[in-house]
Parts: structure tokens; sequence; C-alpha cells
């Protein structure tokens, strides 16, 4: 399917779509910028995964190219599960010239970050989560968790990852149901994502928050572009919202680990490098 180049050369080339939709989506945007959302997610997306998320950090000229972009459009929102502050942090979004229009959705939307006023909102925190932090840890040792397996502590939510175990896989699919009860007895629920399982409140997912920014924006059209099994309600959000009229463009970030978010996206690209080269390239062609 191609990737646009690595690049913030005006001469990249914008990639074409290979469904309908898609093409419909890029073309809504190009005609009208002013009423177009670029929604984004953040690891795998604007940043390389490594093994360590505690070190991602945006690609080196994602903030380059969102700079570029952000003026021509609407708005462009980082949609995350990670804390609005910390993603804030990692991308090197605060305080720079064009980037006057981004807001950054964190904890699935329940915080929210404003570039124009660099103040982060949030509401309480779900009870269940500090329940669950007090008790995860002797939880995986009595059942035996995998060497390697750790606690990614996420403020309003935690995660358990299992990249670094012997077997990262056997260990992810073994910690599903014991993580799943523990979180269904504290009033949470778990996400799955790339050897990665989230234990959060319900209610809070990237379909929700990126409708109902779009609600607020007033968006005439949407990009959204995401690489793991978090980024699926935003993908269902955008193909329900072009079934009501609003087009839209869906982008893979492309791996092999999450096979429907490829067969579900208009275009798939290059990991975060063809991610920035996409948006690199629509800022070019905006002019």
């Amino acid at each position: 399917m191609g990737s646009p180049q690595d690049s913030t050369d005006p001469l990249a080339v914008l990639p074409t779509p290979v469904t309908r939709a898609g093409r419909e989506g890029l073309a809504a945007i190009l005609a009208e910028p002013a009423s177009a959302v670029v929604g984004l997610d953040f690891d795998g997306t604007l940043a390389p995964i490594v093994p360590d998320p505690e070190q991602a950090r945006a690609h080196p000229n994602a903030v380059r190219s969102l700079a570029a972009l952000a003026p021509k459009v609407a708005s462009v929102a980082v949609v995350t599960g990670r804390p609005a502050g910390v993603a804030v942090r990692n991308g090197g979004f605060a305080g720079v010239p064009g980037l006057e229009h981004l807001v950054v959705l964190g904890h699935y939307g329940a915080e929210r970050w404003d570039a124009v006023s660099g103040t982060v909102t949030a509401p309480a925190p779900h009870p269940g989560v500090a329940a669950v932090r007090a008790e995860l840890p002797g939880f995986l040792d009595r059942i035996g968790a995998w060497q390697g397996t750790w606690i990614e502590e996420k403020g309003r939510a935690l995660a358990v990852h299992t990249r670094r175990a012997e077997d990262p896989q056997a260990a992810f699919e073994a910690l599903r149901a014991p993580l799943t009860d523990l979180a269904a007895r504290n009033g949470l629920i778990v996400e799955p994502g790339r050897l990665v399982l989230e234990l959060r409140p319900p209610g809070m997912d990237k379909g929700v928050a990126l409708t109902d920014y779009l609600r607020e924006t007033g968006a005439g059209s949407v990009l959204y572009a995401g690489d793991d099994l978090g980024d699926l309600p935003a993908f269902a959000a955008v193909e329900k919202l072009r079934s009501d009229g609003i087009p839209g463009l869906l982008v893979c970030s492309g791996n092999d680990e999450v096979t429907e978010l490829r067969e579900r996206a208009d275009l798939v690209v290059d990991g975060a490098a063809g991610v920035v080269g996409l948006l690199s390239a629509l800022a070019a062609r905006l002019g």
C-alpha cells in the first residue's frame, strides 16, 4: 500500500487510500481543511514502539510535521491511553509555535490538555484504580506471573506488560482471564493491547473520546491514525460517522501484530515514520 516519505519535504508524495470511503475522506479533508480534525494515537503512531514505554518519545520529525499541518486544519487531537501530561512531555508538544490548535485527550479522554492554555483538566479518579494498585503486585506473585512481567503506573489506569517475559504471548494469554476477574471485582475493565493488558474504568475508550471531540468542534471530516487494539473503537467511531455522512480516512501505522486494524484501514503506512511522512505530505498539499 506504500507510504509517504519520512520527512517534511514539500515534495513528499501524498498516498492514495485503497478504499473508496478512504479516498472520499481524503478528498473532503483536502477540499475543506478548515473543518477537518486530525486524530492520532501516540505510542506506535507518533512514537515508535520501544521495550520500555517510559522511554517512548515522538518520532524526531513528528513535532515539525504537526506544526506544519495544525494551522491548516480545524484541530489536531492526540488520543492516547497515557496521562495527558506524559504524552505532552514525551511528545514535546508544549510551547511549540504552530501547535496552538493541538489538544491531547489523555486516559482515553478522561483528561484533556489544550495547547492554548497549557493546562490539564480531569475529573476525580475512579476508586477501583486505587484498590487494584494496592492489590496488583501481590496478585501477580500469587498467580505465578512470568518473570519479566511488569506493571506500568498510568495514574487513572494500570497496565501489565509481558513484552519482556521469556514467552511474551504465553504470558499475555495466561494473565488475561485472572486480570479480567480482578478488574471486574473492582469495577474496572481490561483493555488488551500489543503484549499489554490495561486495567481501567469502563466508559473510557478512544471511540468515545474522538466522537465527543468531533461533535464539540463541529468537524466536517476526520483523519484518524492508530496502531493497536485500543484504536479499534476510534476506527469504529469513524466508520459510524461515515455512515452518518461525515467523511473520514482511517490510517493504520503498520504492524503485523494487529491484523484487524490493517484490514479495516483505508491506508497502511510504515509505522511512526510513515505517519510522520503522511502528515508532512498532507501539510504540503494544503499549501
